[in-house]
């Protein structure tokens, strides 16, 4: 399950188990409703910690993967629950989106469907250059996308750079994902997470209810779509 450490005024999100390079359990940190259900607890963790005093937060994992999206496994035993489980998919996006401090995703592997939508959640986000892609291979799947996400993907992406990744399926590599506007920067396995830790203690200093408000403002097209009802007769594959 995914957990925290803090190194100074920044915490780091790990969206796996500490521990492990990879999860026995989740392996490649899909959004299976318990890890869902983590990341809020930890984020909660995080804003109890933070009180009101600086603080700004990393969210990376270990191993091969980002996260690599929905848990297909749980919708295919579950397909009655999909509309929830993709609006209880929605929350971690918005709530990412208007975190009360600078976010900074450090990708260090995969980052495919949700997956790289809660990479794009974040104010930022840093790749590791050498290794890993960002995709969106939901029309390969034959997956639409929910109007909370198509609306995730253009707010969060250049035009151009949306309708390539999301009716191609396209694999960015770090460097590919720089000239596309879809991470901020690229670094070495070794430097990936002091970078993005740097970047986020850049602005640690920042109000939070004050950024709080900002980034409701600045999204706020984007929180409404994300909180719309996923119809019942959403399609998946």
């Amino acid at each position: 399950m995914p957990y925290l450490t803090r190194t100074d005024d920044v915490f780091t999100l790990y969206l796996g188990d500490e521990g492990a390079e990879l999860s026995e359990t989740n392996p490649e940190n899909r959004f299976s409703p318990d890890w869902i259900d983590a990341v809020h607890a930890r984020l909660d963790e995080v804003q109890a910690q933070a009180g009101e005093g600086p603080a700004a937060l990393v969210v990376t994992a270990t191993g091969k993967f980002f996260s690599n999206g929905l848990d297909v496994m749980y919708v295919l035993a579950n397909f009655g629950e999909l509309p929830g489980y993709l609006d209880r998919a929605h929350t971690v996006f918005s709530r990412l989106l208007t975190f009360p401090m600078t976010t900074v995703a450090a990708v260090n592997g995969h980052a495919f469907g949700a997956g790289a939508m809660l990479a794009l959640s974040c104010d930022f986000a840093v790749m590791r250059e050498d290794r890993g892609f960002f995709c969106l291979p939901e029309v390969s799947l034959k997956m639409g996308f929910t109007e909370g996400m198509a609306a995730l993907l253009r707010s969060r992406l250049p035009y151009q750079s949306a309708l390539e990744a999301m009716t191609t399926g396209r694999r960015y590599g770090g460097g590919e994902a720089v000239a596309a506007g879809i991470v901020a920067a690229t670094a070495s396995e070794a430097e990936l997470l002091s970078a993005a830790t740097a970047r986020a203690a850049a602005n640690a200093a920042a109000d939070g209810p004050t950024l709080n408000k900002i980034k409701n403002d600045l999204h706020a097209p984007l929180i409404a779509a994300l909180a719309v009802p996923t119809p019942s007769d959403v399609k998946f594959g």
